[in-house]
């Protein structure tokens, strides 16, 4: 008996076509609403928000739209006295944090906003003996943190800090009979956890490790009648694996194994029309996450070029940034 199917219907007025400019608009707006419900309750993320909205905006060429003094102070007061970040004021630094602070000040080419040593020495501290990482002192550990610590510190030539090969050597654990990796060794197969774990082989020059046929097949998989992709077996589609299924594809150099017409279809479907913007699924609520998603879904698929400018699909970073730090992950 085969698994059940689950999609959504395309309704026939969906937009078909790239907003471009409600999106920078909407994006614009969004931090301005610092008395929103919205705003407020997302206070936990806001540092992941920022970079979020910085990273579509430089990928829609509309950068300068954004506040570089004041995101520049603000992450500068989130860094505590240990190095790590946090996601904002009187919030506890966590790997999470500290890696989107790290992507936002390479961006703006301002990495001695904050003091990077002390930020190597709060990475590096974090790994454990089987070369797991904690995301924070707590103790949770998972294979998203081995991605934020590997892809923190390459960015900023440091990788000497950690044990390497002990890093690789525990994400090689966390892989399955099926060709996916999870978050911890053992445990289900998952997109964004199998695109965390191909970024930290691809920095580490460590993909020859990967079933690329078997991961390739379970990723494409992931596409439904729609066009949309969801994040494993069984699941509804949702627009930001358009970026973790369709990243880890480009990394091990599957991504023409896809529909990517009908991909297209179901990410432009997906914003809205009157206030900009991206949703999970079309006629749902749109947020900077799913629009950031959205926009660096079409950037890998090569859609609209002269719009959105090449996302790399490791970093999911505007391309130009890392070429201009002599930054290149392995890419198959």
């Amino acid at each position: 008996m085969g698994t059940q199917v689950k999609d959504v219907v395309i309704k026939a007025d969906a937009p078909t076509e790239l907003l471009l400019k409600k999106h920078a608009d909407y994006i614009e707006a969004y931090g301005k609403k610092e008395d929103g419900y919205e705003f407020v309750m997302t206070e936990f993320l806001r540092l992941n928000g920022v970079y979020w909205g910085i990273t579509v905006m430089d990928l829609m060429k509309q950068l300068d739209r954004m506040n570089k003094n004041d995101i520049l102070k603000f992450i500068s007061d989130c860094q505590h006295e240990c190095g790590g970040v946090s996601s904002s004021l009187k919030h506890d630094p966590h790997l999470l944090y500290t890696l989107s602070a790290i992507q936002i000040l390479t961006i703006y080419n301002s990495l001695d906003t904050i003091n990077i040593e002390k930020v190597v020495e709060y990475v590096s501290g974090l790994q454990q003996k089987d070369g797991s990482f904690m995301g924070d002192k707590w103790g949770e550990i998972d294979t998203r943190f081995s991605f934020c610590a590997v892809a923190c510190l390459a960015l900023l030539g440091r990788l000497d800090a950690i044990d390497v090969d002990k890093a690789v050597e525990f994400v090689i654990a966390c892989m399955n009979f099926d060709g996916g990796f999870g978050c911890r060794p053992g445990s289900e197969s998952h997109s964004g956890q199998i695109y965390c774990c191909l970024g930290v082989l691809s920095i580490t020059n460590s993909l020859h490790f990967v079933n690329v046929d078997m991961l390739g097949w379970w990723l494409c998989e992931r596409q439904l009648p729609s066009g949309g992709l969801n994040g494993r077996p069984e699941k509804l589609p949702d627009v930001c694996y358009s970026w973790w299924v369709l990243a880890s594809l480009k990394i091990i150099g599957k991504i023409h194994w896809i529909d990517k017409k009908k991909l297209e279809t179901y990410i432009l479907a997906c914003q809205d029309d009157e206030t900009g913007g991206f949703a999970d699924r079309p006629g749902d609520m749109v947020d900077p996450f799913h629009t950031l998603f959205g926009i660096a879904g079409l950037s890998l698929l090569g859609s609209y070029t002269e719009d959105i400018k090449l996302v790399n699909p490791v970093y999911c970073m505007p391309e130009y940034i890392l070429k201009q730090n002599n930054i290149c992950p392995q890419i198959l």
